[in-house]
């Protein structure tokens, strides 16, 4: 069987490759997936598959060659950042539809639709697939409204295999990973308060920090910014940016932090999935939804404190008795997210739903 996988894969994206690796790894060994891709070359080196290029003529000779469409993890169906989003992607999944192809949208969610006409793009798309996963209650709540049987289940990356990596054997301890973002609502202000709590943080407990830019076309920058502010006197420890490819080795990176401070929805759940302490910068729905259920320590990006004092010992009391999840709920959470991969089994025909 031959299936093909699109997503936001290729574009350099650490949370997006994290859930093609975990499609991957998901995936029935008698499939064999055809990847759509920003970078069809690095997308075959790192994973063995065969890739093609997202936007080529060739995705549909791979469509017409294929006997499934996996839509492929994260949020695609949604016009916050453009409205040809669902454009792009239901009319892959249209296409596929009407040539035949079992049809599975998996581990989505679903919105922001701020357009009626991309909405209902949206339901059409939900409404003919073999098969519907999505991680989260806000997408659920679309589904229930359109009446279409789905599962729920937490994000796949919770059930990533991790792979074991010395990238920080040369940092003492306490190691703290930073994964920021752009984005319009992080001002200088704010950023500026940022850094300089980390500033404080380092001077008050001489802490390696480590800046891990999960998308470096959008981050890096941002990376290398905070990088000239924290290495200056009178600070000790050097700051160091990390940028690691494999996404099963950025997930294992985080078994080796003391203290993760995350934008970015997939640092928290790697760092969490890996046992490390945790503190949330809320700046989007998902991220305040997954503060409120694990109960993760951290601050709406509006309501960062403007005393650094207040910054420097939020952090430092997370570094020193903040709570991990315990080895039950990892295992749980993992556990559950495997509700994606049967959804892939049954809606392939490699398993009869109970």
């Amino acid at each position: 069987m031959r299936a093909v996988l699109c997503g936001y894969y290729g574009m350099g994206n650490a949370g997006d490759e994290a859930l093609l690796a975990s499609l991957l790894q998901m995936l029935p060994q008698a499939v064999k997936p055809i990847v759509l891709s920003g970078d069809p070359e690095r997308t075959h080196d790192r994973y063995g598959v065969e890739a093609v290029a997202r936007k080529s003529v060739r995705v549909l000779k791979a469509i017409r060659s294929a006997d499934a469409f996996i839509w492929g993890g994260g949020s695609l169906m949604q016009d916050a950042t453009s409205a040809l989003n669902p454009v792009y992607y239901g009319g892959l999944m249209g296409l596929s539809r009407g040539l035949g192809l079992k049809t599975i949208a998996w581990a989505q969610g679903i919105g922001p639709l701020n357009r009626s006409l991309t909405r209902e793009l949206a339901q059409r798309s939900f409404g003919g697939c073999t098969g519907i996963s999505i991680r989260d209650g806000k997408s659920a709540k679309f589904l229930h409204e359109w009446h279409f049987p789905y599962i729920q289940a937490p994000d796949p990356v919770w059930a990533l295999e991790g792979r074991t990596t010395d990238r920080l054997k040369s940092f003492t301890h306490p190691r703290i990973g930073v994964v920021l973002r752009t984005h319009a609502e992080l001002t200088d202000t704010r950023l500026d308060r940022l850094t300089r709590g980390l500033q404080l943080l380092q001077q008050q407990t001489t802490a390696q920090i480590i800046l891990l830019p999960f998308q470096p076309i959008a981050d890096l920058a941002l990376a290398e910014r905070l990088q000239r502010r924290l290495n200056a006197p009178p600070n000790s420890q050097p700051c160091e940016i990390l940028c690691l490819d494999d996404p099963r080795e950025l997930k294992g990176l985080f078994r080796d932090l003391d203290l993760t401070i995350s934008m970015r929805l997939h640092g928290l759940i790697m760092a969490a999935a890996e046992g490390c302490r945790c503190w949330a910068i809320g700046y989007d729905p998902k991220i305040t939804a997954l503060m409120s259920e694990l109960n993760l320590a951290g601050w709406e990006l509006d309501a960062i404190p403007h005393d650094l004092e207040a910054i420097a010992q939020a952090w430092r009391t997370a570094l020193e008795t903040g709570k991990v999840l315990s080895e039950d709920q990892r295992y749980s959470l993992a556990d559950r997210a495997l509700m994606h991969r049967d959804v892939l089994r049954i809606a392939l025909g490699f398993e009869e739903a109970v």
